[in-house]
C-alpha cells in the first residue's frame, strides 16, 4: 500500500481562473492594469504571494514587504469567497482517485496553500472525503520544498513516509520529493513557467488516467534504496 501525497493547484485542480482572477481584482484595487491570463498561469507556481510580487514586477511596480503583505491579505480575502466559481477538477482525476482508493493506496494533499483554504476548495468540489489528510503551508509551520511537511503529511494519512509518492506540477514539488527521497511523478498541464520535464521527475504524465501505470512502473517500497535510480521517461 502505498501513501500517494498530491499538490493541489496546478495538479489536481484547475485554479487558475479563480486565482489570475483574483489577482486581477486585488491589482485593481491600486489602479494597476491586469495581467493577461497566458502571462499570469505561470506565476501561479510559487504561491499566491509571490505570484503577486510577480505581477508587480511584470507592471513595472516596487512594493515593500508590508505593502506585498497588506495585497496578499486582500488577496485572500476575496479568494476565499470565490474559490470555486470556476475552478474544476482535472480531467479523469475522480475515477483516478477511485482506482487508487479501490487498490488500497491512501491519498493526501500537500500544498503551500494555506489549509483552511484548501480544505474549503475541495469541500466545495465535493472532494473531501477523498483524502486521508489534507495539509498546507500553515499546518505544521513548514513549506515546500521542506521535507518535513511531505513526511508529517504521510504521516497524518495513516501512511509510511518509506512507502510514499509524491505529484505534482512544478519545481518545488520535484524539490520536495527528493528531499525526502521518494519518487516524484510530475503532471505536464500544471502552472510552471519552464517545462517541467527539465526538473527531472521520475514519471511524467500528461493525464490523470495514466497514473496508475506510472506508479506501477516506480517500484516503491523499502526495498528501494535510490529512488534517483529509476528510468524517467514520459508515460
Amino acid at each position: 500500500m502505498l501513501t500517494i501525497v498530491f499538490d493541489l493547484d496546478g495538479t489536481l485542480i484547475d485554479t487558475a481562473p479563480d486565482l489570475v482572477h483574483t489577482l486581477n481584482v486585488t491589482l485593481g484595487q491600486e489602479g494597476l492594469p491586469q495581467v493577461p491570463y497566458d502571462i499570469a498561469r505561470p506565476l501561479i507556481g510559487g504561491g499566491a504571494k509571490a505570484m503577486i510580487e510577480r505581477a508587480l514586477a511584470f507592471e513595472g511596480r516596487a512594493c515593500s514587504s508590508a505593502e506585498v503583505e497588506e495585497l496578499y491579505a486582500r488577496f485572500v480575502a476575496y479568494y476565499a469567497d470565490h474559490i470555486a466559481d470556476r475552478s474544476r477538477p482535472f480531467p479523469d482525476l475522480e475515477a483516478t482517485l477511485d482506482r487508487l482508493a479501490g487498490a488500497g493506496h491512501r491519498l493526501a494533499v500537500c500544498t503551500n496553500k494555506l489549509e483552511w483554504l484548501s480544505k474549503r476548495l475541495l469541500e466545495t468540489l465535493e472532494l473531501t472525503n477523498r483524502f486521508g489528510a489534507i495539509c498546507g503551508q500553515d499546518t505544521f509551520g513548514v513549506q515546500k520544498p521542506d521535507p518535513e511537511i511531505f513526511r508529517r503529511t504521510v504521516l497524518a494519512a495513516g501512511g509510511d513516509p518509506a512507502d510514499a509518492v509524491m505529484v505534482g506540477d512544478s519545481a518545488t514539488d520535484i524539490r520536495t520529493a527528493r528531499a525526502a527521497k521518494v519518487p516524484v511523478i510530475a503532471v505536464d498541464f500544471g502552472y510552471t513557467d519552464v517545462p517541467i520535464e527539465t526538473f527531472e521527475p521520475d514519471r511524467l504524465i500528461s493525464s490523470f488516467a495514466q497514473l496508475p501505470a506510472a506508479l506501477g512502473g516506480l517500484g516503491v517500497g523499502r526495498n528501494i534504496a535510490d529512488h534517483q535510480g529509476f528510468t524517467r521517461h514520459k508515460d
